[in-house]
């Protein structure tokens, strides 16, 4: 392993990480690395707790995706028109977090501790209820390493608090030669329990298509949702639509019901049918909760899984991203 001090040597790199998307903002400053093979080129940015570019709390550091190219294609990208890195929701996908609401905060007075996975131990404000748009005071950003490949990135984050959650986490992202797998594996070193969700919110932007008809995305199950889709979504079936496209503020989210306890169901096709370009992503744990949010510049089909690791167990999980051209 190899200390993430001394792979801010990669920092040079940073320049073919510029570019968003809304082709105004410029991330040259924030530290990254590009791993590829013959088919894929990936670009992530690294966890910086002085020069990231995210950090907020409500998101996982590690594996923070900017860019993902395949025969010519992008499948994601920056999808606002500024950039904060200490709000919640500002950083590309695929994003994952561990969210409901962080270890121990239920038990934490005003003041005290709890813990996010992937972030690490944070002082609870004196609030009523957590806030999941707020940027929490980090006490303790616990340890990160990063070694890499040609093809390959893997963050390693251990934290070790005093209200009895640890943790020793690792994130590996490997290129195949059309797309990429998330490697995961959690080991409990405290001496409390860990249950909790984990997301991954994806911030698709399909060759830079707008939120709208070009898209389809479909499901391994007949989904529904009581949710209210403003007009914007239809489902039919396995399949849901756009019917316009979103444009200035708007934005739609709903959740999705319909799938069981199987592996199997967990999995999501997206397609933009008008460049051809798609994505098929899977997970090999059943599905905790499905939803989908789209506003006008990104869609994401936002999956969960549950977490419950016993003292001193571990618990592993992979996400498969495969490309594809219609």
């Amino acid at each position: 392993m190899k200390n993430i001090a001394l792979l801010m040597t990669v920092a040079s790199m940073c320049a073919s990480m510029g570019g968003c998307t809304s082709g105004e903002l410029d991330f040259k400053q924030y530290p990254g690395v590009v791993i590829s093979n013959n088919e894929v080129q990936l670009k992530v940015y690294l966890p910086d707790a002085e020069k990231g570019l995210y950090r907020a709390t409500r998101f996982d550091w590690s594996g923070v995706i900017g860019s993902v190219q395949y025969k010519g294609h992008e499948y994601f990208g920056y999808w606002k028109e500024t950039h904060d890195p200490m709000f919640h929701e500002d950083l590309t996908g695929p994003v994952e977090g561990f969210i409901e609401p962080g270890l121990g905060y239920g038990d934490a007075k005003p003041g005290g501790k709890f813990v996010r996975i992937g972030v690490g131990v944070i002082e609870k404000a004196d609030e009523s209820e957590y806030n999941w748009r707020e940027t929490y005071k980090i006490v303790d950003h616990g340890k990160w390493e990063i070694d890499q490949g040609r093809d390959w990135i893997t963050f390693t984050h251990e934290v070790m608090s005093d209200i009895g959650y640890g943790y020793l986490y690792e994130k590996s992202i490997k290129l195949k030669n059309d797309g990429f797998i998330i490697d995961h594996q959690l080991k409990n070193t405290g001496t409390k329990a860990i249950e909790t969700d984990q997301f991954n919110h994806n911030f698709f932007m399909i060759d830079g298509e707008a939120s709208g008809p070009a898209f389809n995305i479909s499901f391994p199950y007949a989904i529904a949702t009581s949710d209210d889709t403003k007009g914007f979504l239809e489902i039919k079936d396995k399949e849901l639509y756009f019917i316009k496209e979103l444009v200035d503020d708007n934005n739609v989210f709903v959740a999705l019901s319909g799938y069981g306890g199987e592996v199997e169901d967990h999995q999501v096709t997206v397609v933009n049918q008008k460049s051809g370009a798609g994505v098929t992503f899977s997970v090999d744990k059943p599905l905790h909760r499905m939803v989908f949010w789209a506003c006008a510049t990104t869609l994401s089909p936002e999956n969960s899984i549950w977490i419950s690791v016993e003292p001193g167990a571990e618990e592993s999980w992979s996400s498969e991203y495969t490309l594809f051209i219609k």
